[in-house]
């Protein structure tokens, strides 16, 4: 059984890895202001970006879905790895060397699964191009590349190798390095066979499959000689570390300049890829074997943060199966916020034939955006129609227009509309903008959802669902009511600026935090160590209080309260803490005061004469506390 990773190197590991670096492997992050940075969230749709990373506090939350946690909390998620797989990734790439308890380190017996079928890929890789660089058998291979203008440095660039034509050469090697028989099938680079375990990839070229973080996955292989009796490209079969819907090949090496252009060029195969980005093209990716899809938007999504430039460019062949492919593109076009756009060559080449022919410059010009994908796709379904008959206009609008009334910004679908009405030759412009919009208000209708709740809500609302033996509830938790947001903005300070708060706030009861959220991360400060921890020590302080939380509705509400931003526009400083110090407190005064009041009226001139000087003097002592409160705020604590 594998043996517990020592604490400290778990903590080692934790400061070792930027949250920011690790994050932005896989989304693009601007500044939020305060410190923080922003972006789409990777684990759930959206369109504008609730997603937080804190680098100064090594915490990530989202204010939409409510995950959150630290540097391999994110990993984690992301990949779907167990605690001591993230653990083992992060180190690796921080040169981190573990130690085991439990029975030593052991690191073929106690890697998780996916380290281990990552591992084998990696080493799979580097095997396959050593093949293609230096076996006589791979000159197969060379040629086929050299044909189309590849040369030793772009396969060295893309990791292109090759597979041998024998049964088992890869099988016996990666046995050699440690593999069992069962990770080795378990990976997808082997099969069974009548006598164990046979190469799945035999005499083919091969391209490395990397997901966004770069490490391999899978490979692409094509077909080099006429006794293969496959399919002209055979990739991995769904792993637990790949799965063909939601993988880019090239998302690797062409993430930055997505984010940083804002555009993405979807090609289709891996030479279009290759001949792309060696014409200076550095944007382009591909799918993997199977059509562009909703996963493989989710991934565009991230890195181009939707704003109002961004553009995605999709090449495909001018054949049938070109124009069908470019169809079903288009079915997802409104998941985009970004603009899209269709480049065919004008004599139907695909990128890399282009280069061949007529080098990197034409290569470069077909991507520059000419056609919406709109405009492209209405095109397609109106030439299936003969126009020159009112029925046959009739046809084609009945199809066009719920396409057109898809479009969700009302400015673009009129002016589509329009398109659609010269296209169709309808004089009666308006009567075909008045057919979409119809179309567009009875689509609203059936699928329509009242207004989101605002992100406090929803946050109130996950919380009360999460708790064990819920009472039935009223209306959901407003966290936004002054007196919440008070409590809210003295909770980030012990959070985010504990020594702003300290050793005051420690002495504030839970009962002081009307908010049941707030009462619960109040009482996991408090089990933490409290404030003053966070002062003494700043590093493992939002951990041991992540920790301290009794479940994850409470760590969840812990990592956005110290992710958020503090509601000040200027620089924070004592007195601003202070501030919220009193405010909090008064306000507990003051409902400890009501409810005396209402005490000495129960009790009346009838009440036990030694019990109603009791209660008198109890609200005489805070009535004096709440005047030198407020004469004398936060000095007066």
């Amino acid at each position: 059984m594998a043996g517990r990773i020592n604490d400290e190197d778990v903590k080692a590991v934790r400061d070792a890895v930027p949250i920011d670096a690790v994050v932005s492997e896989y989304l693009q992050l601007r500044n939020a202001g305060g410190g923080n940075l922003k972006g789409l969230c990777p684990f759930h749709d959206e369109k504008s970006p609730s997603f937080q990373v804190s680098p100064s506090k090594g915490f990530f939350h989202c204010f939409g879905c409510q995950e959150g946690g630290d540097t391999i909390t994110f990993v984690m998620k992301i990949d779907h790895l167990s605690f001591s797989e993230a653990v083992e990734r992060l180190a690796g790439q921080a040169g981190i060397t573990l130690r085991y308890e439990e029975g030593g380190y052991n690191p073929s017996h106690q890697r998780g699964e996916r380290i281990r079928l990552v591992e084998a890929h990696k080493i799979a890789a580097e095997w396959y191009a050593e093949q293609l660089a230096t076996s006589p058998e791979a000159d197969t291979g060379r040629v086929f590349l050299a044909e189309r203008g590849f040369d030793q440095a772009a396969a060295v660039h893309f990791g292109v190798g090759y597979s041998p034509q024998g049964w088992d050469h890869l099988t016996r090697f990666l046995r050699g390095k440690g593999f069992t028989d069962k990770e080795i099938l378990l990976s997808g680079l082997a099969q069974e066979g009548r006598r164990g375990p046979i190469d799945r990839f035999r005499g083919r070229l091969m391209w490395p499959i990397r997901d966004i973080g770069g490490e391999v996955v899978g490979f692409g292989a094509r077909k080099l000689y006429e006794a293969d009796n496959g399919p002209k490209y055979l990739n991995t079969p769904d792993t637990a570390i790949y799965r063909k819907s939601q993988v880019l090949y090239g998302i690797d090496l062409a993430k930055k300049d997505i984010a940083k252009s804002s555009r993405a060029v979807v090609v289709e195969g891996y030479t279009d890829v290759m001949a792309c980005h060696l014409a200076g093209v550095t944007t382009a990716i591909a799918t993997c074997g199977t059509a562009f899809g909703g996963d493989h938007i989710k991934i565009l999504r991230r890195l181009l943060m939707d704003n109002g430039s961004a553009r995605v460019i999709f090449t495909f062949d001018g054949d049938a199966a070109g124009q069908k492919a470019a169809l079903r593109a288009f079915e997802d076009d409104q998941k985009f916020a970004a603009e899209t756009y269709i480049a065919i060559a004008p004599d139907g080449m695909d990128p890399c034939d282009l280069r061949l022919a007529k080098g990197d410059e034409a290569v470069a010009d077909l991507v520059e955006p000419r056609t919406p994908l709109f405009e492209f796709a209405l095109r397609q379904i109106v030439a299936r129609y003969d126009l020159d008959t009112p029925a046959g206009r009739a046809a084609a609008l009945d199809e066009a227009a719920p396409i057109v009334a898809r479009i969700k910004n009302s400015g673009a679908q009129h002016e589509v509309a329009v398109q659609l009405a010269g296209m169709l030759g309808i004089l009666d412009t308006q009567f075909v903008v008045k057919r979409v919009a119809q179309l567009a208000r009875w689509a609203r209708d059936r699928g329509g959802k009242g207004p989101a709740p605002d992100r406090h809500q929803q946050a109130s609302q996950q919380y009360a669902s999460a708790q064990p033996s819920a009472a039935p509830r009223g209306p959901a938790l407003n966290l936004r009511n002054p007196v919440f947001a008070t409590e809210r903005e003295l909770l980030k300070l012990a959070l985010q600026r504990p020594e702003l708060v300290s050793p005051a706030f420690d002495a504030y009861g839970v009962d002081e935090f009307t908010a049941p959220p707030y009462a619960a991360v109040r009482m996991a400060i408090q089990d933490a160590g409290g404030a003053e921890l966070g002062v003494a020590d700043p590093q493992d302080y939002l951990v041991k209080v992540r920790e301290a939380a009794p479940d994850d509705a409470v760590r969840a509400m812990v990592t956005e309260l110290a992710v958020e931003a503090i509601m000040l526009r200027r620089a924070v400083d004592e007195p601003y803490a202070g501030a919220q110090l009193v405010t909090v407190r008064r306000r507990a005064v003051e409902r400890r005061i009501r409810d005396i009041t209402g005490q000495l009226t129960r009790l009346g001139t009838q009440g036990d004469p030694a019990q109603l000087a009791a209660v008198q003097n109890e609200l005489w002592v805070l009535q004096q506390y709440d005047q030198t409160l407020r004469e004398h705020g936060a000095a007066a604590l």
